[in-house]
């Protein structure tokens, strides 16, 4: 067993490659063979880490080259064992205008190599130009192999690996388009890994087929060394006794927080709304996000949650992120244009009757709430806002340095948002907004 820290980067040309399915595939893969094996995903990203962490049965953290300095990505990913990071979208595709935050930031920070998946499906030797191109598009980003992805046959295979015979890469696996490799999705990626009863049969079948198709020895000594780091905590406990909410509808919480907040002190107890639970006694209770639009009809009955939650708000600090905030409003509509009553401690009506996109990194500047100061965060859902009074929570500006709207709401001990606090930012607010 490896007691040093390495890593290992598993990225693609762009989004849709097979990344995740690939990765939790070789985790089971390798935790089924004894091997001390630790992942994490690059970026922003609530969904997959689930799914990694049941694939390898260790936590898994994310790693986001955007909102966090070198020293804190260094201090998450160092430890004993195998790191995989499993990249997002295009290797080299990050936030405007420069690209801040791609998967190949992650990787010449972190000084790690990266494995290239490629679906294939419909390219033989074309795959020769593709790979020349990533290997050698920055010089300070290692590209050490590939997987082929999609392939149709042993002879496509045959054209592929003869294709890259002159580019001194191996060529470490071909996995065959299958139904068995596919993931239910919705709006906001795949289905969560909670939800599938399935869960253990499907990436023990995934893992089947990557140790037929995939050189795992060879995979594991492409990894590269870890310089030794010391854990750096980013932001500080918002409150000493914190109660969260965890479940289907609450899932969107980041580790490296809850993780920072409880090594500095803090007490954190889960609590499910969709058990009909409320908020224990606390300092701070914090709604994150997830699908409540998914259980608007049940959330809206469960009373002991509802008015257990509102009943602690006449004394302590309540705040909500995206969903959680949705559900501080006064109302939400379904998809199927259905109005469900929440907790009405924010003036906030929210639809998904017509649904549109807000998805971006935010440079944030807290004007109230549990967190202090300058702040890196994320926006990602599909709701419109039918209604949104009172005093803002943050100042905004986007991934390019432009003015936003003012985001969330404030009133009195409540306070909420869309946008999912990442960690305290490592460049401050652009210049202009203090």
């Amino acid at each position: 067993m490896n007691s040093k820290s390495q890593g290992l980067i598993l990225s693609a040309p762009a989004s849709g490659s097979g990344k995740t399915t690939l990765t939790l595939g070789i985790l089971r893969a390798l935790r089924r063979r004894g091997l001390n094996v630790r992942s994490a995903k690059s970026g922003p990203d609530y969904i997959d880490p689930r799914f990694h962490e049941a694939a390898s049965g260790q936590p898994c953290m994310n790693l986001d080259a955007w909102a966090m300095t070198p020293d804190r990505l260094l201090s998450l990913a160092y430890g004993s064992g195998t790191l995989l990071i499993e990249g997002a979208m295009g290797l080299f595709d990050g936030a405007p205008p420069s690209g801040k935050g791609a998967t190949s930031d992650l990787a010449r920070q972190l000084n790690l190599p990266v494995v290239l998946i490629l679906d294939t499906a419909k390219q033989s030797q074309s795959v020769a130009a593709v790979v020349e191109g990533f290997a050698n598009h920055q010089k300070d980003v290692r590209v050490v192999g590939v997987i082929f992805n999609n392939t149709g046959s042993e002879r496509h295979e045959a054209m592929l690996a003869g294709a890259l015979k002159g580019s001194n890469l191996p060529v470490l696996g071909a996995v065959r388009r299958q139904q068995a490799l596919v993931h239910p999705s919705r709006h906001l990626g795949l289905v969560q890994a909670a939800e599938r009863p399935d869960l253990e049969e499907f990436l023990d079948r995934v893992a089947d087929i990557v140790e037929n198709n995939i050189d795992l020895n060879k995979l594991i000594s492409l990894a590269g060394d870890l310089p030794d780091a010391e854990s750096i905590p980013a932001l500080p406990p918002p409150a000493q006794r914190i109660s969260i909410a965890q479940d289907a509808a609450f899932a969107f919480a980041y580790p490296h927080l809850l993780k920072d907040w409880q090594q500095a002190g803090a007490e954190i107890k889960l609590f499910s709304p969709l058990a009909d639970q409320a908020p224990s006694d606390c300092d701070l209770v914090i709604l994150p996000g997830g699908y409540p639009e998914l259980h608007a009809g049940q959330l809206a009955g469960n009373n002991i949650f509802l008015e257990g939650l509102r009943k602690i708000a006449e004394k302590t600090n309540v705040y909500g992120e995206c969903g959680g905030y949705m559900v501080l409003g006064e109302g939400l509509v379904d998809a199927n244009g259905t109005a469900h009553k929440m907790a009405g401690l924010l003036p906030l009506e929210t639809s998904f009757a017509k649904r549109k996109l807000h998805l971006g990194y935010r440079h944030l500047i807290a004007l109230g709430g549990p967190f202090a100061g300058h702040l890196a965060a994320h926006e990602f859902h599909y709701s419109t806002t039918t209604k949104e009074q009172g005093d803002p929570l943050f100042l905004a500006r986007n991934a390019e340095g432009d003015d936003l709207p003012p985001m969330g709401l404030i009133d009195q001990r409540v306070s909420g948002s869309f946008a999912h606090v990442i960690d305290r930012t490592a460049d401050g607010m652009v210049d202009g907004v203090n």
